[in-house]
């Protein structure tokens, strides 16, 4: 099948003189998303010759200790639901969100 189009996503990273993120921006032109701040990311792609995950994991030094928790909690539900979109796989997607619940009561998240 022929590439008909090509899509970007784009992250800017300001760093301190420590190297340390100081914000965090992203654009995605098909999302419809210009230079939008975000203070935490986590990325990761497959190498398939290496097998194996690289990733970056980004967050600036002014994001919230309790934010961060929840951003933790979000990606794992959110992890959870992807797996079982490429799997198909219900009872290892409900043993996930049965972790998440398990998160979300030892780190207070829920109310």
């Amino acid at each position: 099948m022929a590439i008909v189009k090509k899509s970007n996503i784009n992250i800017n990273v300001s760093l301190d003189e420590n190297r340390v993120p100081e914000e965090l921006h992203w654009s995605a032109e098909d999302g419809g998303v210009e230079n939008q701040e975000a203070k935490a990311m986590m990325l990761s792609v497959w190498d398939a010759e290496q097998k194996e995950t690289l990733k970056i994991d980004l967050w600036t030094k002014d994001m919230p200790l309790d934010d961060m928790k929840m951003f933790f909690h979000q990606t794992l539900v959110t992890m959870s639901d992807s797996f079982y979109r490429a799997t198909q796989d219900e009872k290892m997607r409900d043993t996930m969100k049965d972790f998440c619940e398990f998160f979300a009561d030892k780190m207070d998240l829920k109310k």
